[in-house]
This record gives C-alpha cells, sequence and structure tokens, in this order.
C-alpha cells in the first residue's frame, strides 16, 4: 500500500454540488421500454420541415464542414438581425451571435456578465439548466416563486424587493419553462427602469417567445407585426444591461440541431467572441445554413405550431382539470402545462413519475426537476397530436383511479 496516497479523483466541490437533471433520470428509466408515451422533454412530436432539411443537405452536398467565424456567417447573422429588427424594433446586427444550441448560448451569456461570489436572482420555477450555470460559475442563485392559481403569476413587488443593490442579474424565462407564464409588458417595464436604478443585468431567455397563445396583454401582432411575447428586447435602449438568448429548437421545430442565437450589447461583442472561441468556436456551417432558411421562410411554420399547440393545450387543460386529485393552470405560452397532483405521491414527484413511467407507461416531468418550489407538480409537454394526448390522458387517469 502507497503511504499519502492522494484522495481518489473527484470534480470541483460546485460541481459535485449541482443538481442532476431530473427530467433526463425520469426519461432514462423509460427509454427504451416497450410501449412509454414520451411527454418529458420540451420537445415537439414532428420533425424538421423538408425544406429546412434540405437546406442543409444542399450545404453539406458543397462541402460546407469547415470552422466559420466565431460570431456564425454574415447571411445568418443578418437573417436572424432582420428577424429580431421585424419583431422588437431595429437591431444592429454587430449585436448578434450565433450559438452551439441555445443552452449554449445561456452559458455564454452568463459566462460574460456573472462573477463568482454574484449574487442572481431567478423567477422560478425554471428549466434546471438556467438555474445551475450561474451556480457552475461560482454566483448564489436566489428564487422568487411564481404563485400558482388559475393561471401562473408574478408578484411583482416581491421580485423587486429581491433585486436589492449589488445584485448582479436576473434570470428571466419568459414564455416560461415549465409553467406556460408569459410576462406582461407593464410588467417589464417596472423591472427595467429597477435594473436601470441599480445598474442590474437582464439576462432574458427568449427561446419560447413565438409560442404563445390567448394572454390578454397584446400579444397578438398589430399592424404587420408577427405574434410575439412581450420581450425586454421591445424596450431597451443599446447601452442598458439587457442580453438575450434563443434558440432555433421550439419555433422552427429544430431541437436536435443544437443552433441559437444572442443578442448582446455592442461594446462586449469582442468579449463574447472570446468566450465563443473558448467553448465552441462556432456553429457548424451547414446548420447555419438551414438556419437561414428557417428565419426567413419559417413563418408558416410558426403560426400552423401555435395553432395546433394551442389546440393540444386547450384539450389536455380540459382533460387533467377533469380528473380527480388533479388542478392544472392554463398555460398563456410555451409547450407545457404544469399542474398540481393531489394525494399519495405528491410530496416526492420524482418518484410519482418513475411510477408512471413503469405502470402507465406514461413518460412525463416531475415538478422537482424545477427545483423545490416545483414538487407537488408535474410538467406535461403537450407539443403532441390531439390522439397522442388522449392517450396519454387515459393513461393517467387509470393511473390515478388505481
Amino acid at each position: 500500500m502507497l503511504l499519502n496516497s492522494p484522495a481518489s479523483p473527484s470534480a470541483r466541490d460546485v460541481v459535485q454540488s449541482l443538481g442532476a437533471s431530473r427530467i433526463r433520470e425520469v426519461a432514462n428509466a423509460g427509454i427504451g421500454m416497450e410501449g412509454v408515451l414520451p411527454f418529458w422533454f420540451g420537445e415537439p412530436d414532428q420533425e424538421t420541415p423538408a425544406f429546412i432539411r434540405d437546406a442543409a443537405k444542399q450545404a453539406l452536398d458543397a462541402g460546407d464542414t469547415f470552422y466559420t467565424h466565431n460570431f456564425g456567417i454574415a447571411p445568418l447573422r443578418e437573417a436572424i438581425a432582420n428577424y429580431v429588427s421585424a419583431l422588437h424594433g431595429q437591431l444592429d446586427v454587430n449585436r448578434v451571435a450565433v450559438t452551439s444550441s441555445g443552452v449554449s448560448a445561456l452559458m455564454l451569456l452568463s459566462q460574460l456578465i456573472i462573477n463568482p461570489g454574484d449574487r442572481v436572482v431567478a423567477v422560478t420555477p425554471l428549466w434546471p439548466n438556467l438555474v445551475e450555470i450561474p451556480k457552475i460559475l461560482g454566483a448564489d442563485v436566489v428564487k422568487v416563486p411564481l404563485r400558482f392559481g388559475q393561471t401562473w403569476e408574478l408578484d411583482v413587488q416581491q421580485l423587486l424587493d429581491a433585486l436589492t443593490p449589488g445584485t448582479r442579474a436576473v434570470l428571466l424565462n419568459s414564455p416560461n419553462n415549465p409553467t406556460g407564464w408569459v410576462i406582461a409588458k407593464e410588467q417589464q417595464e417596472t423591472i427595467l427602469a429597477h435594473c436601470r436604478r441599480h445598474g442590474i443585468w437582464i439576462l432574458a431567455d427568449d427561446v419560447y417567445e413565438r409560442l404563445v397563445y390567448d394572454d390578454p396583454s397584446g400579444i397578438p401582432g398589430t399592424a404587420g407585426k408577427p405574434a410575439c411575447a412581450p420581450s425586454f428586447l421591445d424596450l431597451a435602449h443599446p447601452e442598458d444591461r439587457i442580453v438575450s438568448a434563443n434558440s432555433f429548437s421550439k419555433s422552427w421545430l429544430m431541437t436536435g440541431w443544437r443552433l441559437g442565437w444572442v443578442v448582446a450589447p455592442e461594446p462586449m461583442m469582442a468579449d463574447l467572441g472570446k468566450l465563443i472561441e473558448y467553448n465552441t468556436s462556432c456553429a457548424p456551417g451547414f446548420a447555419q445554413r438551414a438556419g437561414i432558411v428557417a428565419v426567413e421562410r419559417g413563418d408558416e411554420i410558426i403560426a400552423h405550431t401555435v395553432e395546433r399547440y394551442r389546440a393540444a393545450r386547450d384539450f389536455l387543460h380540459a382533460r387533467l382539470n377533469a380528473m380527480p386529485g388533479i388542478t392544472a393552470p392554463k398555460s398563456k405560452g410555451a409547450m407545457y402545462l404544469f399542474f398540481r397532483v393531489d394525494g399519495a405521491g405528491a410530496a416526492d414527484t420524482l418518484a410519482l413519475c418513475k411510477r408512471l413511467v413503469v405502470e402507465a407507461r406514461l413518460g412525463l416531468a416531475p415538478g422537482s426537476a424545477f427545483g423545490p418550489e416545483g414538487e407537488g407538480y408535474i410538467r406535461w409537454c403537450f407539443a403532441s397530436s390531439l390522439e397522442r394526448l388522449e392517450d396519454g390522458a387515459q393513461r393517467l387517469e387509470r393511473f390515478l383511479t388505481r
């Protein structure tokens, strides 16, 4: 035996303290199991449209397999700038960078603005990746929970009270994963004014901004403007401490392509370029070519998807609320219902969802995956056909009656 032998290899303390994805834990228990209906991931049941796939094939056939600019190819950056300008007002292309996925966009922006030891506030329940990223960087995350009711809602004053002087950033995902909450423009104006006074960064996760339904806060497109959730980019000045992350995954049915983008103040772009280089260098060129046609020709896809998801949301909302022991608020956006489950098993939704996989062949996401405040709730991704949703509802109903 060696004397003074070193301890066994281990990751940094902060990495060891991270929570593993409980969504993945449930999915891993069910993947490969025969007859499971999977609604656990935020993913549509339809493949990427053919014209987008064809653009990538053509790029590959043309030999587009080399490195690109850190910020992405110029035609895609210009297409994104035009797209964002149509939604939120004029945006200079020099503030746009392409990323290798939406989650990469969130990591890059967090690396850009968050220091070790910083105080960061997050509105929760929230997709676990966005909560854990600041922790990886050594920040302290303070949570402000949404309020459960007929719809999920934000207590703005509670958030402002948490945004104390010295807070570095606030993390806001609207439309929200998992609850479907959508922030109102008036709330954004209040939050932005507060953050301007105290020099607080706003990191906006805008991935679901096109997936909005019947929110009364003025979401539907007017005067030729496409329908879109309220965005801080609507209100921002170029010098504001606002950064936005977005993705091709949800609006254009491109989850597996791992392609996204960021909008940041122009003076920070050179430093952002360094971070892209040291993280991924660049996004694949052939995927970026697919991104161009998605942005330029994809509004018809988005319109069809929104109508399809609205019908799916309404159907599943009614089915769930008809079941004993379930209360499902109506989501205003995104692609999920985050519903409360009463009775046995509700105190441990991870165990409950694992039982659903084994006993009902139904794959749902446990509320505890989105933080302790999500315990007692379950997330169901309704980006699916009504037939599959009805099959899943019947399985849940039979499980609950047993």
